[in-house]
This record gives structure tokens, sequence and C-alpha cells, in this order.
């Protein structure tokens, strides 16, 4: 089964995570996730997002597509946004949460797991 981990973040920890070495960001738990995750086959995709100031939401009335910064309205600004995922193929729920355990975010109670929906009996 398909799982989504996701890895959210807010302001304070972006900026703490862009002031540490470059070299010690990646080292740690983000590359043994990937190494283990690509030995075992389980990653099918993991990507970084930019903050949420780069996202667009978008909509459709009349007919008329608008795309408007993610930061504004209609609802309240919310601190915590998502930075990135990855989107893995295992055996279990446990085992994905396992997976996502070994993310440095998961200590700080910033990580997520989903189950994907199969939509193929609805042929999507």
């Amino acid at each position: 089964m398909k799982y989504l981990i996701m890895l959210y973040s807010n302001q304070a920890l972006r900026d703490y995570w862009m002031s540490i070495p470059e070299d010690q960001r990646t080292a740690g738990g983000h590359h043994e996730l990937i190494q283990k995750l690509n030995e075992t086959g389980a990653l099918i995709v993991s990507e970084a997002l930019p903050g949420p100031d780069a996202g667009k939401r978008v909509s459709v009335r009349d007919g008329q597509v608008t795309a408007t910064s993610a930061t504004d309205g209609p609802y309240a600004e919310v601190k915590e946004f998502l930075a990135g995922f990855y989107l893995i193929e295992c055996e279990s729920e446990q085992r994905a949460i396992e997976y996502a355990g070994m993310l440095p975010e998961a200590e700080w109670g910033m990580v997520e797991v989903r189950p994907i929906l199969d939509l193929s009996a609805i042929g999507l």
C-alpha cells in the first residue's frame, strides 16, 4: 500500500534549519531514511517544498481561473505549512510510521502519515 509521509514546518523551524551548515542538513535522518527506502524499494518519490509564499490558491468562478497567494484569506493564516513529503510503498501502516519516525522532524511532532486511497475501482 502507498503512504504519504508529510513534513510540516513553520518559519521558526525553517530559519533554524537554514542556519545549520549545509553538510549537517544533509546528514542524519533524511539521508539515512532515503538510503533505507531505496534499499527496500519503498521510495516512490520525495520532494521538498518552498514556503507558502510560493504557493497559489486556485479557484474557478464563472469559468474564470484565478490564482491568488496561498497566504491570503479567506482562512486564518496558519503557522505550520507543508514543507516536503515522501511517497512510499510498503507492507503496512506500522512500517510507514517506522520510516516516518526516522525523520528529525518527528521529534518536533511535525510529521504525518496518511494512506493513499486506491481509486482504481472507480476508474481513476
